[in-house]
């Protein structure tokens, strides 16, 4: 593997010749077929079925038997390209984990193969209005009706709902019970009164579809339920552990990318009769850019690769998803100073990346929730 290989009696980082011909093959990928569409695709919010449909046609990036490190290496080139067609292209590992999760053999024999025969979507459906960090507080019910549930209730910012072909959608089959009482089902999207009330306009990443979703009296099989009756949160959180690592990674393609911008503009802008990357105000901010991408790198490899040992990675995915999502932030905003006035011009690219660097540290957990999980980590710790 490719970080914190036993290696005799050290540590490599290297990556092996599989995981570098990857990386190279989405490099590739990112900049013929993301990089010149992103502005475009951006301004108008569109959907990028086409490099959707032209990536499905590479099996090495359709994530079929890849490990949550070679998950992290597509993120980070394909979000270097455009963080939001990247979100929309990889969007699928978070809906299609809870059924690898809890999934019965059954229930993934009829979902999943889809995923990799045509390029459909799926989505994972936990946000609400009124229940973002709070998930005790979803308020979407799900009542059982002989050998069905009846959904009711709304979801909100929802990646690629407006597009998907089925949903995971958690819903509470006992109020009474908070997160203890969650569940978590499959719905098919056209499912009679499953509606999507809104594709929503985003600041940044506005390539890929976010939507909300109404539930009116929808009716699902029980056997679309995903393991037992309460066992929602759990699935939910799980979930959530094995893409952090994937969602810091593509911070860090976001911040690479702005890094690459600063730095060729601060070697060509000339200001007092020197290029800008000689002043000390700039190439200090350059180097710290450096040096705080390399380390948010080497946390989501850390954690991408327990999660391929098999171990439990909740603490070092949210130091990764925290980390990288905080340094995508900065990263951006230092670079749209460094480009002065122009950085703040739309023909330039940097700002792009700061609207688009933003989202990392509210989605899959905000950047103060993973603080608050990395607190509990600290102070509460398990065994497991």
């Amino acid at each position: 593997m490719a970080t914190a290989e036993a290696i005799g009696t050290g540590i490599s980082f290297a990556l092996t010749g599989e995981q570098r011909a990857l990386r190279e093959l989405a490099h590739e990928f990112a900049e013929k077929e993301i990089r010149p569409k992103a502005a475009e695709y951006d301004e108008h919010q569109t959907h990028p079925a086409d490099v959707i449909a032209k990536a499905h046609e590479r099996e090495e990036l359709g994530g079929a038997g890849l490990g949550a490190m070679e998950g992290a290496l597509i993120g980070e080139e394909l979000s270097w390209g455009c963080s939001g067609i990247a979100t929309a292209v990889i969007a699928n590992i978070l809906g299609a984990l809870p059924m690898l999760i809890a999934g019965t053999e059954e229930q993934r024999r009829e979902w999943l193969p889809p995923l990799l025969e045509e390029p459909i979507l799926c989505s994972f459906a936990l946000t609400e209005p009124n229940a973002g960090s709070d998930v005790s507080g979803i308020q979407t019910t799900a009542t059982r009706h002989g050998d069905d549930y009846v959904l009711n209730g709304s979801k909100m910012f929802i990646t690629n709902a407006g597009r998907a072909s089925w949903v995971i959608v958690f819903a509470s089959t006992d109020k009474s019970a908070g997160h203890r009482g969650l569940t978590a089902f499959i719905v098919p999207s056209d499912t009679e009164g499953l509606t999507v009330e809104k594709h929503l306009d985003k600041m940044g990443q506005r390539a890929t579809d976010t939507s909300a979703l109404a539930f009116q009296d929808v009716k699902v099989p029980a056997a679309n339920r995903l393991g037992e009756e309460g066992q929602g949160f759990k699935i939910a959180m799980q979930t959530l552990d094995h893409t952090r690592p994937g969602t810091a990674a593509g911070a860090v393609g976001v911040a690479r990318a702005a890094f690459d911008h600063a730095v060729e503009y601060a070697r060509e802008r000339v200001q007092f009769g020197q290029p800008i990357a000689m002043n000390q105000g700039v190439n200090f901010l350059v180097a710290d850019m450096a040096a705080e991408i390399e380390a948010a790198r080497l946390l989501t490899w850390q954690a991408a690769w327990m999660l391929d040992q098999g171990q439990r990675a909740t603490l070092q995915s949210s130091y990764a998803k925290r980390f990288a999502a905080d340094t995508a932030m900065k990263v951006t905003t230092d670079a749209v100073q460094i480009f002065g006035g122009y950085g703040y011009m739309k023909e330039y690219p940097v700002e792009k990346l700061m609207r688009d660097a933003k989202l990392f540290q509210i989605y899959e957990g905000t950047s103060q929730i993973q603080r608050l999980v990395i607190a509990r980590e600290i102070f509460l710790p398990r065994d497991d």
